[in-house]
């Protein structure tokens, strides 16, 4: 194992959860304004993500006052506080780059519904 392989294992995040393209999710981000810090929320469909190991990264976008806003975040980060899968969606591709020029309900994504446990009856 090389220096750089140890390095990146080191940093590596494991506590964050599984999601995919066309997840909505809510990035808990730490924020800081002086010497105060804060928390904020930026949730909205991820668009995509480079998986490179301690480099991998997801780009996520929202609809904010009818502009479309995207932000590419590093995955292993310790700016991100927490990721929360909101919904998930079922999509048949990787990078859903077609959803930048699409509005209102062209944008929406078919939701999966989450299995119930349990047995049959």
């Amino acid at each position: 194992m090389t220096a750089l392989e140890k390095l990146e294992q080191e940093q590596t995040r494991t506590d964050r959860p599984r999601f995919r393209s066309g997840d909505t999710v809510r990035v808990h981000v730490k924020i800081k304004e002086g010497d105060k810090e804060r928390i904020q929320v930026f949730e909205g469909v991820v668009l995509g993500q480079r998986r490179a190991q301690s480099r991998s990264t997801f780009t996520v976008r929202k609809v904010s006052f009818g502009q479309g806003v995207e932000r590419i975040f590093p995955l292993h980060s310790p700016v991100i506080e927490k990721i929360e899968v909101v919904r998930s969606a079922r999509v048949r591709r990787a990078k859903l780059y077609y959803l930048r020029r699409l509005k209102g309900k062209a944008a929406r994504l078919r939701e999966v519904r989450a299995e119930q446990g349990g047995t049959a009856s």
